[in-house]
């Protein structure tokens, strides 16, 4: 999946929404807020925080502006 981000430049501090895999089941997927952050391990690059973790804001996550597109993308791809 790649960012949904044609149209959008995120900036820190933005409320985005995320697919979460289950770390635990792999088959299991959830919808998750996460904050846009910069950073701290790379000075000037953006990363989401979800679960008190920092990943980079990369092409490939699936990243939404809203919970509605991310349930309507939800469904088409994992249901």
């Amino acid at each position: 999946m790649e960012l949904n981000s044609e149209s959008t430049s995120y900036q820190a501090g933005d409320i985005v929404y995320v697919f979460y895999r289950n770390p635990h089941v792999q088959n299991v997927a959830n919808i998750q807020e996460a904050a846009v952050v910069n950073n701290p391990e790379n000075p000037g690059e953006l990363a989401l925080f979800l679960y008190e973790t920092y990943y980079p804001l990369t092409n490939e996550v699936a990243v939404y502006a809203s919970a509605e597109e991310a349930e309507q993308a939800y469904e088409q791809y994992i249901d």
